[in-house]
């Protein structure tokens, strides 16, 4: 058709309304659908089938599909091992590695038995399509990231385990595909594995150290976005390189960079929002255009292969995750959550069938005919359909019921204050802030400049405040969070902030360490001195010498009786929250007794976090962490206002000690919260039973004389 000069016959070649036709699909689909309760990703799918060259030929699959196809296909696995809770990951790494082996073993095992007997294959032929029940692509996975459950311990679970089983499958692809290339001789399997093995090591190695290092001198979002995704491709070349699918090496690259783009950043909303918004839809549309119904429907054996190609499939899957269930007494919802996310094939089961399609037996056969190609699209499309609908109900109640958990473990509200005073200083803070915060709560953010009411205000100080604040909530809104934004006139600072503060209910303040001009000058500054004065809520002082992203441990000192202290919940969720965020290690130093209820706090409220616990026998010894904090360390002290439960003498060489001895560190001197009565046995006895209590102190003892002996 030509109208006004314009050439629209079908399939559309123009790049421009090639373009425009993908977006407004991206766009309408999960709009139309949505009024069906039919989930985004079978829209996209639904759409690429009917606009393609088997549907109503609107679009040709061409290269812009494969290329962007290939790009979502990376970025689905890239994200799984980016949004994996490390903590939850080192805690079901064997539960992942069972699912894996049962996902693998289960299908390929019933898959063959069933292509031999019934559709009366060849064993060559019958093992690559088992293979294929046993593969599994992680489509579903954009729905938990949807409903914020992608930390949860069963979605770690189905990750590793597609890491296990896709390797498993793509090693028998590799080595079918040798066997007909005349390369399994000798060692090709041994040769094979080791390749993998090196070339994995390599990954881990050396990725996380290119990454902090890039990191550390360049903040600018653009070009960590642009080394993330080079990362990402980078991996996934190297496997292909040698011999296996890029899936893998992005999936690699995904869980080695985990710890240096927190789920709270604006780096991994920036990777969210792209991938989400144009790559992994461009890749489901790309699925869809695959698919042929009239093929399939108008030839019987095409049909015959498919039903049993869609029933090994669905039922290999299902025994493996309740086999796993079973054996580590998981939830039914836990289950569905993991049969629905390791159900659908797409990207293993594509490269499998083509594979063997285009392989000719000494006859002249294909090794896999077209009624498996026809097949294998029709399973594509009703495995995504059931993964996606299991998916989809399950996240939703598992997101219901954590946050109905959530609700009843909120004890107070939180708002944490920002005081802005220094430009070089904004964006360690909000980051800080980030971590710290309960994500649960909506509008507990508010970032603060204050400016002297002394009657000769210009607009340059306007200006300037205008400017603070802007740039806070630049990264904030880059996470995606809501920062409240209050600019002050008052007599000074520290005036400023307390009034702020009593008339917001803040609970906690962030602000820089003072920076000293002259000899004179405190190491807190007369600032904090005031703050510590005029307010009882937990003030955070800080100071970082490298981005808080890239921080590797967080040394935690706690005076004795720092327990008893009101504000000792809160704190202790501060950095729990951070360690976790971070995925690093919170080394704790303090006293056995203080040790023990430290280690019941968090078996009972934080366990996932990664935990160390050290002696510190006398807080006048604070010395001795000089040997235990390097540069990209995160040092925190535990101090307490004069008066306190916890307050000791030897705080007063805290400021001297700090400065002399940790100058060459990131530093946290944190005063907690004492606006209430101190914590008593009670609140402890709530967190362990009376066995328990013995066990902690008998441990906190041993502990004791074996650090005296030694």
């Amino acid at each position: 058709m030509d109208w006004i000069g314009l050439d629209l016959t079908f399939p559309i070649t123009d790049p421009t309304w090639i373009f425009l036709l993908v977006l407004l699909i991206i766009l309408f689909a999960p709009i139309l659908l949505s009024k069906l309760r039919i989930p985004h990703i079978i829209g996209m799918i639904l759409a690429g089938l009917t606009v393609g060259e088997h549907g109503f030929n609107i679009l040709a699959r061409d290269s812009s599909f494969e290329l962007f196809g290939k790009v979502g296909l990376y970025y689905i696995m890239f994200l799984a091992g980016l949004e994996m809770n490390m903590g939850d990951f080192k805690e079901t790494r064997n539960k992942a590695l069972v699912l894996g082996l049962l996902a693998f073993i289960v299908p390929i095992g019933i898959g063959f038995v069933a292509n031999i007997s019934y559709l009366k294959y060849s064993v060559v032929t019958s093992v690559l399509l088992a293979s294929m029940y046993a593969s599994h692509t992680l489509v579903a996975y954009p729905i938990v990231t949807r409903f914020g459950i992608s930390r949860h311990r069963s979605v770690s679970i189905a990750v590793g385990g597609t890491a296990v089983t896709d390797t498993l499958t793509l090693l028998v692809l590799a080595v079918i595909g040798g066997l007909f290339k005349g390369e399994t001789g000798g060692f090709f399997w041994v040769w094979l594995v080791v390749k993998v093995i090196f070339l994995g090591g390599r990954i881990i190695y050396f990725f996380p150290r290119i990454g902090r290092w890039f990191f550390h001198r360049y903040n600018d979002n653009v070009m960590q976005f642009i080394f993330v995704l080079a990362m990402v491709f980078l991996g996934a070349g190297l496997m292909e390189f040698v011999g296996m699918e890029g899936i893998l090496g992005a999936f690699l690259a995904g869980l080695v960079l985990n710890r240096l783009i927190p789920h709270v950043s604006p780096l991994m909303n920036h990777l969210e929002f792209v991938g989400n918004a144009l790559f992994i839809p461009y890749f489901l549309i790309g699925v869809g255009m695959l698919i042929n119904l009239r093929v399939i429907f108008g030839h019987g054996d095409a049909l015959k292969v498919a039903a049993v190609m869609i029933v090994m499939a669905l039922t290999g899957k299902w025994i493996a995750c309740w086999l796993t269930q079973k054996i580590y007494k998981m939830s039914v919802l836990e289950r569905n959550l993991m049969y629905g996310l390791s159900n659908a094939q797409a990207a293993a089961t594509l490269a499998a069938v083509l594979v063997g399609y285009n392989i000719f037996l000494p006859n002249g056969e294909r090794l896999l005919n077209d009624d498996v190609l026809n097949g294998t699209v029709l399973l594509i499309l009703v495995t995504c359909i059931v993964s996606s609908l299991i998916t989809e109900r399950a996240a939703r109640k598992v997101a219901m019921d954590d946050s109905e958990t959530g609700k009843e473990s909120s004890t107070a509200t939180e708002k944490i204050l920002i005081s802005l005073a220094n430009p070089n200083t904004i964006e360690d803070m909000m980051n800080l802030s980030l971590m710290i915060r309960d994500t649960k709560l909506k509008d507990n953010l508010l970032a603060l400049n204050v400016i002297n009411d002394n009657n000769t205000i210009s607009d340059n100080l306007r200006m300037r405040s205008r400017h603070y604040l802007e740039k806070a909530a630049m990264t904030t809104t880059a996470a995606n969070v809501s920062l409240k934004q209050l600019t002050r006139y008052d007599l000074n600072i520290a005036s400023g902030i307390i009034h702020s503060v009593k008339e917001n209910e803040v609970t906690s303040i962030i602000t820089g360490l003072h920076r000293k001009v002259n000899i004179t000058d405190s190491y807190f500054g007369i600032l904090a001195e005031n703050l510590l004065k005029g307010l009882n809520c937990e003030i955070i002082i800080s100071k970082f010498l490298i981005p808080v992203n890239t921080i590797k441990r967080i040394v935690i000192a706690v005076p004795p009786k720092a327990e008893y202290e009101y504000g000792f919940p809160r704190w202790m969720e501060h950095f729990c929250r951070m360690g976790n965020t971070l995925g690093c290690r919170v080394h704790f130093f303090a006293n056995e007794k203080t040790t023990a209820r430290l280690q019941a706090w968090i078996k009972k409220r934080y366990k996932q976090v990664l935990t160390d616990f050290s002696l510190l026998e006398d807080w006048n010894d604070l010395l001795v962490l000089t040997g235990q904090v390097s540069y990209d360390h995160l040092l925190v002290i535990i101090s307490a206002r004069p008066g306190t439960l916890s307050y000791d003498s030897s705080f007063e060489k805290l400021p001297r000690q700090l400065g002399k001895y940790f100058s060459n560190n990131s530093l946290i001197v944190l005063y907690p919260n004492q606006s209430g009565e101190p914590l008593d046995s009670s609140f402890f006895s709530k967190l362990y039973t009376d066995t328990e209590t013995q066990h902690y102190e008998k441990v906190g003892k041993w502990v004791y004389k074996w650090f005296k002996k030694s």
